[in-house]
């Protein structure tokens, strides 16, 4: 069968033909989401996919009221565990990002309501070929600069393209695939 992306990797499959591109809503989901694209920077999106359980484990299930109160001792603890993705700078992303995203819980929008109002209104046209899928647009560039100005860190225009076709803002699913329009590939 045909797919985007993750042929050959039953983990990356999975997650290709039952996740990506499937609209994911509520803040705590999308904090997750963002925390793992901020984890992805400048490394393979498999790489992260191999350690999230690792990584959900160890940042308490991405609870951002949880991960809002950590602390030195534990931003250690997380630079220490091998089954975390070992960057001080985005590690402390997450953290802070926890606080951001409960900051904007106490007084809205919140995270969920604010990354969906970057989604175009009117879906694109079905890229036919991986290079017609762009790496950042004008609204992942205002979805950055919004979270950027709430607060998060490593939500550049890229990485947030990234979250808004993981998370279903954007259809990037090629025109052939069958996972596109959030049809489940058989």
């Amino acid at each position: 069968m045909f797919r985007c992306f993750g042929t050959g990797d039953a983990l990356y499959e999975r997650y290709h033909d039952t996740e990506w591109g499937r609209p994911v809503r509520g803040d705590a989901a999308l904090y997750e989401r963002l925390s793992l694209e901020a984890f992805q920077s400048g490394l393979s999106w498999i790489t992260v996919l191999r350690r999230r359980e690792s990584l959900r484990a160890a940042f308490d299930g991405f609870d951002p009221g949880r991960v809002a109160g950590y602390g030195d001792a534990d931003v250690q603890r997380l630079l220490a565990d091998p089954g975390v993705i070992r960057n001080r700078l985005k590690v402390e992303a997450v953290v802070a990002n926890a606080r951001a995203a409960l900051r904007l819980a106490r007084s809205g929008p919140g995270l969920s309501e604010l990354v969906w109002s970057f989604a175009p209104a009117e879906p694109g046209p079905a890229p036919v070929r991986p290079a017609d899928v762009p790496a950042s647009t004008p609204a992942s560039a205002a979805l950055a600069k919004a979270l950027k100005a709430a607060g998060f860190r490593f939500v550049g225009p890229t990485t947030a393209y990234a979250a808004m076709q993981a998370c279903g803002l954007v259809d990037d699913h090629l025109a052939r695939c069958p996972a596109r329009g959030g049809a489940a590939p058989r």
